[in-house]
């Protein structure tokens, strides 16, 4: 018993240096850790980063193509490159289209089929409404922003009912311009949160065919 109650007494010291080692052990391993966190931050920060790079890809060129056929048939002008001469006695079709295929990119090619039954109504409805928006923009009743939708110019001079059916005309052609860019951000798979990118580009069209 007493070399039993000996030897309890004499166990302290050995817990003592134990937890002294196991402290000094913590503390390497947490530098450890920590050494290794500081190393392994930089890769993931460049991860990141790259990653938020690719989500912010808007292919500009590729809307801006887009964005100028659909003006262009909206507002009655003749589709770039579309123009053919057919030589007789020489068998040889000669096409601006055929050129402007050989030079672009590969890719330019996609977004001119960029189309949608929802696309197609919107070009309808706001071909026939610049028919009759037409006048108002020749006496700058109406005018095209920068943002890629129209507003109200000065309009003295009509009436009431005049002032009434023009503000008309121009909300509902900004609700169909708003619908368009959507659809083909949508087509060129562009986030929605880029869709005011998308309306930027179609501004500077809109504002080329004004009269």
């Amino acid at each position: 018993m007493v070399s039993l109650f000996h030897g309890v007494n004499a166990s302290p010291c050995l817990w003592d240096l134990f937890f002294r080692l196991s402290r000094t052990g913590r503390r390497n391993i947490m530098k450890s850790y920590q050494k290794a966190a500081w190393m392994t931050a930089p890769i993931f920060l460049s991860l990141i980063l790259a990653c938020v790079t690719i989500n912010i890809y808007f292919p500009a060129e590729k809307v801006e193509s887009v964005a100028g056929e659909i003006v262009d048939e909206i507002r009655g002008q003749a589709p770039h490159g579309k123009e053919s001469l057919f030589k007789k006695g020489e068998g040889l079709y000669v096409t601006k289209t055929m050129t402007a295929w050989l030079c672009r990119p590969a890719w330019a090619e996609e977004p001119l089929t960029v189309s949608n039954p929802t696309i197609r109504a919107l070009k309808d409805r706001m071909k026939a409404r610049y028919a009759r928006l037409r006048p108002f923009y020749a006496k700058g009743m109406v005018k095209e922003e920068n943002s890629g939708y129209v507003s109200l110019g000065n309009t003295e001079g009509l009436g009431l009912k005049e002032k009434r059916d023009l503000k008309a005309l121009v909300n509902a052609e900004n609700k169909d311009r708003r619908q368009l860019y959507l659809e083909v951000a949508k087509a060129l798979k562009i986030d929605p949160g880029q869709v005011s990118r998308v309306a930027e580009i179609f501004a500077k069209q809109w504002q080329k065919s004004v009269p």
